[in-house]
């Protein structure tokens, strides 16, 4: 298995040269033009992993795979790194910040305090000071980077106690926004909707659940639901525009009974 890896490793990388002077596409990409690219690429990586489709990740990891190979390439060509100097860097990043692998630091809090550690050691391996949140890609899709700051955060130190604590805050921010949806001030309402969001994301982390999965579980839930729901409109020849929302219930509910795991 991992001769074929290596084999076939080798021949992406022959592949690439390759077309990098002989196909017309290949030659003009730059990292500018690849960057969109790679993004849609990691999305619908993503998408197979939600569906669990295994031979769909399979193949999204060889188009991402595809991506790293051609930064690289495109590196090597600038004279600035090649795929080398990409593997060393990830394999000696990898040794040095699992010092309970391959050093000899125990670890008695399982997965999280792995979590701490990687945090502490990343801010150790700069010599400078950078802000624990300087990491944080400012890119990143606002549901995925508040669960980055708060796993940034918590690798300092700041956090509960205890995890059952987070529904305070939740209570708190709802009320909260209850109270500003009252005053009628859009700026407010959306603040405090804000807080709610970051605190329901802090709890989904607490209780080690992906909040970017769980809210696509329930797009896909909800997409599902209201499909069946006009298609059973359609077909007794009838127009959602028609319907009360009583009605539409009716057939929602029924929706429900089909529901299966996404």
């Amino acid at each position: 298995m991992k001769e074929k890896s290596i084999k076939e490793f080798s021949r992406l990388l022959d592949i690439i040269d390759e077309l990098r002077i002989k196909c017309p596409w290949d030659r003009k990409q730059t990292n500018q033009t690849l960057r969109k690219l790679t993004i849609e690429e990691t999305y619908e990586l993503a998408d197979a992993i939600i569906q669990d489709d295994n031979d769909a990740i399979r193949k999204e990891l060889g188009d991402l795979m595809l991506h790293v190979v051609f930064y690289a390439k495109i590196g090597s060509e600038k004279q600035l790194f090649d795929m080398g100097d990409v593997l060393e860097s990830i394999n000696s990043k990898l040794v040095y910040r699992h010092p309970h692998v391959f050093g000899d630091v125990s670890v008695t809090r399982g997965a999280t305090e792995v979590e701490e550690n990687w945090e502490k050691l990343k801010m150790n391996e700069h010599t400078e000071y950078k802000p624990v949140l300087s990491g944080v890609p400012s890119s990143l899709p606002a549901t995925i980077k508040a669960n980055r700051i708060q796993e940034k955060v918590r690798g300092v130190g700041f956090d509960w106690d205890s995890k059952e604590q987070i529904w305070d805050k939740v209570t708190e921010e709802l009320d909260e926004l209850k109270q500003e949806v009252l005053s009628g001030r859009a700026v407010d309402i959306e603040a405090e909707l804000g807080d709610l969001f970051f605190s329901l994301i802090n709890a989904a982390r607490l209780y080690e659940i992906d909040p970017e999965s769980a809210l696509e579980k329930t797009n896909r839930k909800f997409i599902a639901r209201f499909n069946y729901l006009e298609e059973k409109t359609l077909a007794k020849g009838l127009s959602l525009r028609d319907m009360t929302l009583d009605e539409m219930n009716v057939i929602w509910e029924e929706a429900k009974q089909f529901d299966k795991p996404v």
